[in-house]
């Protein structure tokens, strides 16, 4: 089932001309202080979500430069609608209201300082309301498949993710990817043993060579710098142990399998970072903790989330609807209620990996459509901001 140009799906086209699949109200803070100012306003204001974190404070160089970058990509992702702002003080307050004001769509600022948690919240609880009536009232309208931007990262992985779920979304790729959506993967540690492979399947040599530089640099700077380059207990997990991984170069084999055969990557991107390059696929620098890492691509500009799993993850997102594929069948018994799309069938032999892509961009449609994913119905809101160093 390529879609050729020819599906649509009706979703939420915002002022910058970027297309999102949900229509959320964000009330941000800035920093840890200001959760309890925004989760009051949401709280007074229904139809508004709060999205609190544990940074924001004497954060310094690339560790801010990251944080100013995941606030504003948050509060830009088209599948938000408006934002409210939420700061102790007016400078990143403002900072951070201005980055999202440049999509075009309402934003507001809100800080603490002389002016207290009451009238803050009174102030900001106003204008959300404002927001809310505004939103509410927006229409879906039709909308090409090719406009959609689509995430993918893996999770509690087994042999059954190699096999079956990674291959489907893979296969999505293959399919969607020359009919001009954006696609995007990461997990930069995740790729080890498996270096030389991801690193043929660049667009150029040249794309190659600055990826290998970003993984070897992750691998001098992070891994051997802190003495644990065997990754034990951590890659592979003991998740993946458990379901038959045994070392991490079987686990990056199989993480490789969510970009197809055909697809290469066209350009590698810094985390939270968007794309510039144009329609294609992308390699985002990205941890492989499944929370950070989503929230790290929606901050990108990534609208839909594909997720395969083998022992079962539950990880969601506040703004970016995650589909959860898996080929386990013992996870499908177990844990059923966390996975949108079954494709047992593949393992069992009767599904093709091919029925399965086709299946997964049938699951992506009727999700951008307004479909809720099992994470948005059982209230996972998984908001993980990465932090790259200590604080000053």
């Amino acid at each position: 089932m390529a879609a050729n140009g020819k599906t649509k799906f009706m979703g939420y086209r915002r002022e910058n001309g970027r297309v999102g699949v949900r229509n959320h109200v964000v009330i941000l803070p800035v920093d840890d202080i200001s959760n309890a100012a925004c989760e009051a306003v949401a709280n007074n204001i229904k139809g508004t979500m709060a999205l609190p974190h544990a940074y924001g404070r004497l954060q310094f160089g690339a560790d801010l430069d990251l944080h100013f970058r995941t606030m504003i990509g948050t509060g830009a992702n088209p599948n938000v609608a408006a934002c409210v702002v939420i700061g102790i003080e007016p400078g990143w307050t403002n900072k951070i209201a201005d980055g999202i004001a440049a999509t075009g769509k309402p934003v507001a600022g809100f800080w603490i300082e002389q002016n207290g948690d009451l009238k803050t919240i009174m102030d900001a609880s106003r204008k959300a309301k404002e927001f809310v009536h505004w939103a509410s009232e927006l229409q879906r309208e039709p909308c090409d498949v090719s406009e959609l931007w689509v995430s993918t990262k893996c999770g509690e992985s087994d042999t059954t993710t190699g096999l079956g779920s990674c291959p489907t979304v893979g296969n999505m790729y293959d399919k969607l990817i020359p009919d001009g959506i954006y696609g995007v993967f990461g997990e930069t540690s995740e790729i080890t043993g498996a270096e030389h492979i991801c690193k043929e399947r660049a667009a150029t040599p040249e794309v190659g060579e600055r990826w290998h530089a970003m993984w070897q640099a992750y691998q001098d700077d992070v891994i051997f710098a802190h003495q644990t380059d065997d990754l034990s207990d951590s890659q592979p997990t003991k998740g993946n142990i458990e379901g038959g991984l045994t070392t991490i170069e079987e686990k990056a084999l199989g993480n490789l399998e969510k970009i197809g055969r055909q697809c290469r990557y066209i350009d590698i991107l810094e985390p939270a970072e968007a794309p510039q390059a144009g329609p294609g696929l992308y390699f985002m620098d990205t941890s492989s903790a499944a929370a950070e890492c989503v929230t790290l691509m929606g901050a990108g500009g990534y609208v839909v989330h594909t997720f395969p799993t083998g022992q079962g993850n539950v990880i969601g997102n506040p703004i970016v609807p995650v589909i959860k594929i898996s080929a386990n069948p013992r996870t499908l018994r177990t844990m059923g209620e966390h996975i949108d799309v079954d494709v047992t069938g593949i393992l069992k032999r009767d599904m093709t990996i091919d029925a399965a892509g086709d299946a997964l961009i049938d699951m992506i449609v009727r999700t951008a459509n307004g479909r809720a994913t099992a994470a948005e119905a059982l209230g996972h809101r998984e908001f993980v901001m990465t932090k790259l160093y200590r604080s000053a």
